[in-house]
């Protein structure tokens, strides 16, 4: 198992407001965490820094192999719990009107993952199946166009291009609570998770980056993920996160 992370400013924006964690945790364990601040000046940047030191802190000083699935879950949503409480009064002691983020987060134990969300960054899945390459989303965004897509007002293409395809319908630090979605995903050796925020899912196409991350080397891919969102323009920060069996 490997890990590796790659966060840029891109080519547009004037801050970074991503940020991202990765670590190997033993010798079959890994555990990642990718925030996408949002807000004016740094608030976002903020946001997203403090989110990934509570849930990184909390899963290097609770996690152990010997954990069972229900502890793992319960650590995960609990870390992500925390995080929207503090982002949460922090923008309140400072006055902000809008601080918040988005957060992917996940652990691999062995051949599982185990995965929460809150917001639009997303999770996939890149395996094989037979002689094929295959990419799944696992996670579900939290936005106003997921909402439009699942009522049928739209398409997924439509969706693609849709004038508030950025509003998200759910972040740390929104509210004063949060409740994450859950995933837990068997994998493979040869298996890989991707974590990224919206500066590549948004600005590229799931194709493009399943031949990415199967063409590369392991070590290269998070740059050349970056390098591909940046030749699509750029328009966002741009994080991943890729964990490789």
């Amino acid at each position: 198992m490997k890990i590796f992370t790659k966060t840029d400013i891109g080519l547009v924006r004037t801050e970074n407001q991503d940020t991202v964690w990765g670590e190997m945790l033993g010798e079959n364990c890994s555990a990642a965490v990718l925030c996408d601040g949002m807000g004016g000046e740094s608030e976002g940047g903020l946001a997203s820094s403090i989110a990934v030191d509570v849930i990184s802190r909390r899963i290097k000083e609770s996690l152990s192999p010997m954990m069972n699935r229900n502890s793992i879950r319960n650590l995960l949503i609990t870390a992500a719990v925390a995080a929207n409480s503090i982002v949460w009064e922090t923008a309140k002691e400072h006055s902000h009107d809008v601080m918040g983020t988005t957060c992917v987060a996940a652990i691999v134990l062995g051949t599982t993952a185990y995965i929460v969300n809150i917001g639009d960054s997303r999770a996939y899945h890149l395996f094989t199946s037979g002689d094929d390459e295959c990419i799944r989303q696992i996670t579900k965004d939290h936005s106003h166009v997921r909402e439009l897509v699942d009522r049928g007002e739209i398409t997924e293409e439509q969706a693609k291009v849709h004038p508030k395809r950025s509003k998200i319908t759910k972040a740390i630090g929104a509210d004063s609570s949060v409740t994450p979605d859950y995933f837990e995903l068997d994998m493979n050796e040869g298996d890989m998770l991707l974590l990224c925020s919206d500066g590549l899912s948004a600005y590229g196409d799931d194709m493009d980056i399943l031949d990415i991350c199967f063409d590369e080397q392991h070590e290269v891919c998070c740059d050349r993920l970056v390098d591909y969102a940046n030749g699509n323009g750029g328009h966002d920060n741009v994080s991943v996160a890729l964990i490789a069996l």
